[in-house]
């Protein structure tokens, strides 16, 4: 395979390229920038070009030969994003007021790259959504102004084309793929009306008649929208900053699917808790959804919202397709161990279970073979670097940071969509020259008392294993719901309990005495004859049982209490008395 997806390296020791598999050399087609003050990069979408600014200008470059292309004179840019088709670099300052208290500067320029003269400039405050969006084509751009959506045609920025104008329109996504654009626009609710999202299809904005489609929902601060590939249908992640019931920090989270036909629907978890990632599938037939208290569950949806595949529990809270969505990354990064599940999901197979401890990036390459994970400052400043790996668990190269350098971002450089065949998946691991990456299991703590005693094993939770949800073939059973299960389970039992009674009712009288008389006569009462005693020994028999207990607790390495250790001390003396009582019968 040869070096076709170099990965640009940002951090306190500069900007620079490394080679993509399998060399993975330092690209001397890009000429390193050993400047401290890298702020930000990108790659155009086809990834042909690149920008990034060193803190004294913003350069772009194409990565195929190696040509400066344009030099801009801003220092202080942030953000840098290129237009779909590349002929528009977008670039955002911090916004800032005059001394005097006057209006700033406009801090969002839109640049032409055929020219390098600066098409226009806005004044955009937030950093938050900063960026104008362009449908595939670039035949329309748009941006959020003053709760309006405010559409422009072929990159013409001085005539606004369009607009649409909803009661505080706060976020908006263009669908992608080829005419006509659609639109998704999110309106908060207030004083007592629900939120909703509405979809659109460019230029048809003429009241609510003429939405595709309208979701509305209570139980909104944010939501995220998600498009899939076809544009068909998007998914919206409704969240609350708190979650009234105390029962999540995280907020309340709930999922909803809005197709552009119309139709629309919650999509049902079946497990409680909060929603930590939502991904499509790039088919655009299917979502994968990861939620719900830790273990978390995830699941692949089909677009009538029904279960394909539960992958049960475990510590995972992000999915990730590949890029010809054959293969699904399942992971728990964060606060998590960095625990991969790698599945082949046409045929629902596991691939494998690699380990990226302490990772905050993970990106598939776009040949859908090679994966990066990485650990980055700021989120953590210690142990920073990266690994490429295959999926089938293998790493492939390691690059670990000195401990006086931080890295703060790594990336692919992308390709268009078909330039990399689909490959058969493949199952065991790939040759690699680094040892494997998997780390020593953590042994837990064992007091002195039970290291020389067998280890029984003790779990918090019971791990859910993966189950297929589609309907078998030649049968109609699907599978049950808790509910559904729970009242299959009472019936069972209910049925169970009829036919006991029927066996006990073509008993004869005489055998169910005759039972009830055997029953008695295995266990013989002591008695003495004397209420009094009889109590005294049936109260010794307890304290006697309890210290037992007492003594096998101490057995199992738990500290006792001063009275409890008194109790044990006193068990020759209750024997004693015990044997004197019964001597007495």
């Amino acid at each position: 395979m040869s070096c076709l997806f170099p990965l640009a390296v940002r951090g306190s020791e500069g900007l620079y390229m490394v080679n993509g598999p399998p060399s993975f050399t330092e690209s001397s087609a890009f000429q390193r920038d050993s400047g401290k003050n890298c702020k930000a990069v990108a790659f155009s979408k086809d990834g042909s070009l690149f920008a990034w600014c060193n803190g004294e200008k913003v350069n772009v470059v194409n990565v195929t030969r190696a040509e400066l292309l344009h030099s801009f004179d801003l220092p202080k840019t942030v953000c840098l994003e290129f237009s779909p088709k590349n002929n528009v670099l977008a670039t955002w300052q911090a916004y800032a007021t005059a001394k005097d208290g006057t209006a700033g500067v406009p801090n969002l320029q839109l640049h032409d790259l055929r020219t390098g003269k600066c098409l226009k400039s806005f004044i955009q405050k937030k950093l938050q959504n900063w960026c104008p969006c362009w449908a595939d084509d670039e035949s329309i751009c748009a941006r959020n102004v003053n709760n309006e959506v405010h559409f422009f045609e072929n990159n013409d920025f001085n005539t606004i084309a369009n607009k649409l104008h909803l009661q505080k329109v706060s976020d908006f996504v263009l669908s992608p793929g080829a005419q006509p654009t659609k639109v998704a626009v999110y309106v908060p609710g207030s004083k007592g009306a629900p939120s909703f999202v509405r979809l659109y299809q460019y230029p048809n904005f003429g009241g609510p008649q003429s939405a595709l489609a309208n979701k509305s929902f209570f139980k909104a601060d944010k939501v995220t929208m998600l498009w899939n590939k076809k544009a068909t249908a998007v998914l919206v992640v409704a969240s609350t900053e708190v979650d009234k019931s105390g029962a999540s920090y995280y907020g309340e989270q709930t999922l909803h699917y809005v197709g552009a036909s119309g139709e629309s629907a919650v999509v049902q978890l079946p497990k409680n808790g909060p929603i930590y990632d939502v991904a499509w599938s790039p088919n655009s037939a299917e979502f994968c959804a990861v939620y719900g208290f830790m273990p978390a569950k995830a699941t692949v949806f089909n677009l009538k919202c029904d279960p394909v595949f539960d992958f049960g529990t475990g510590p995972r809270n992000a999915a990730y397709y590949s890029p010809h969505g054959h293969i699904l990354v399942l992971a728990g990064f964060g606060n998590l161990r960095g625990q991969m599940e790698v599945w082949d999901v046409k045929n629902y197979k596991l691939i494998s279970k690699p380990v990226a401890s302490d990772s905050t990036y993970f990106a598939w390459c776009p040949d859908g073979e090679h994966i990066v994970t990485a650990t980055c400052a700021p989120r953590l400043r210690v142990g920073n670097g990266y690994k490429v790996w295959h999926y089938t668990g293998s790493v492939l190269h390691s690059c670990e940071v000195p401990c006086d350098q931080e890295m703060w971002q790594v990336c692919w450089q992308p390709f268009l969509d078909g330039v990399f065949p689909e490959r058969a998946v493949r199952y065991q691991a790939v040759p690699s020259d680094l040892p494997s990456a998997e780390p020593r299991p953590a042994q837990a703590y064992r007091p002195p008392a039970l290291r020389n005693k067998p280890v029984t094993s003790s779990k918090l939770h019971e791990d859910e294993p993966p189950q297929n949800m589609k309907p078998q073939l030649g049968g109609s059973d699907r599978p049950l719901s808790k509910t559904a299960l729970k009242n299959q389970r009472k019936h069972e039992a209910k049925k169970a309990a009829k036919q006991e009674a029927k066996a006990d009712a073509h008993q004869g009288p005489a055998q169910v005495k005759a039972a009830q008389n055997a029953l008695q006569n295995t266990v013989p009462a002591m008695t003495t004859g004397d209420p009094e005693v009889d109590k005294k020994i049936k109260n010794l028999k307890k304290k006697l049982k309890a210290i037992e207990q007492l003594k096998e607790q101490a057995a199992a390495g738990k500290q006792l209490e001063k009275n409890q250790v008194e109790k044990i001390q006193k068990e020759a003396a209750l024997l004693k008395e015990l044997e004197d009582l019964e001597l007495g019968v």
